[in-house]
């Protein structure tokens, strides 16, 4: 037989249960926001620490030893926008610079970073400045004729150099370049230096590092390899700054200044000095539609 107070009560006591337990994760979330001084210290502060890596247009030095670039530019204009008067760069390998902001040595990543599932897991990422894709730098006269990721990949004698951590490296391996062919590198110049002296038949950067590279009479003895059949990874190539994941108040303000910034006259003209033009910019989207270096 039935027991309609009986199942009253249950109903009761299952409606307070999930009233509490939904009530315990709005604390849980409230707290973990209230905690939050990420914005507000480095305004009240007046310093951030910035990570970059070598690798120009994204980030380099002047000949004066000055930090710019695409990113360590534009971080400038958004960190003075928030109030931030002072910025302390430090300079890192590239594959080094999530574990520097991990471990608190830095604040943000101003390194053209590119946007990965994979990084994602570890930092939140910004929203997209640009959105590029992938070259190789050759030997003048590219002699052994290459003109994409894959068929450097699939030819059996062809040895590639690639920065440490880079999206690049990423994309070879997963097409399935042997260890044994890849060489890492730590910078574009000593890439360039590997293809030079016939250590590495091609380097693989994105297509306005070697542009940039070309602009700057860097090339050397290599050459961009023409024409280039680019790797078409699922919504690749897009760039943005990186930072922990518990910084959500200075990630929020650091995209509402982007948001007002990013495509402006302003913006335009100061990323025209790295190579970047407007069809380098992304159409506005969230990181997570814009998953890949």
């Amino acid at each position: 037989m039935s027991n309609p107070a009986g199942k009253k009560r249950t109903l009761l006591t299952i409606t307070a249960v999930c009233a509490a337990v939904a009530a315990a994760i709005i604390m849980l979330v409230l707290s973990v926001i209230f905690r939050d001084t990420s914005l507000a210290r480095h305004q009240q502060e007046g310093v951030i620490h910035i990570g970059y890596a070598l690798e120009a247009p994204y980030a380099f030095l002047t000949p004066a030893g000055e930090v710019t670039g695409e990113s360590p530019e534009v971080a400038r204009q958004i960190t003075a926008r928030l109030g931030i008067r002072h910025v302390v760069w430090r300079q890192s390998e590239f594959g080094a610079l999530i574990t520097e902001l991990e471990a608190g040595l830095i604040d943000v990543i101003a390194a053209g970073m590119f946007i990965t599932p994979e990084r994602a897991e570890r930092v939140n990422f910004s929203t997209p400045t640009f959105h590029v894709r992938q070259g190789l730098l050759v030997p003048k006269g590219n002699p052994r004729q290459l003109h994409s990721y894959r068929q450097a990949v699939t030819t059996a004698d062809i040895n590639l150099a690639a920065l440490a951590g880079s999206v690049e490296e990423d994309m070879l391996r997963r097409l399935g370049l042997p260890g044994r062919r890849l060489t890492i590198v730590p910078d574009a110049l000593t890439g360039r230096v590997a293809v030079e002296t016939g250590f590495a038949d091609g380097l693989a950067l994105s297509a306005p590092t070697v542009q940039w590279m070309a602009l700057q009479n860097l090339l050397g003895k290599t050459e961009m390899a023409q024409p280039f059949d680019h790797f078409q990874g699922k919504k690749s190539g897009y760039g943005a700054f990186a930072f922990r994941k518990e910084d959500r108040r200075l990630l929020a303000a650091w995209n509402e200044a982007l948001q007002s910034y990013l495509g402006s006259p302003e913006h335009l003209a100061l990323v025209a000095r790295f190579g970047f033009t407007p069809a380098e910019l992304p159409r506005p989207a969230t990181p997570a539609e814009a998953p890949a270096r």
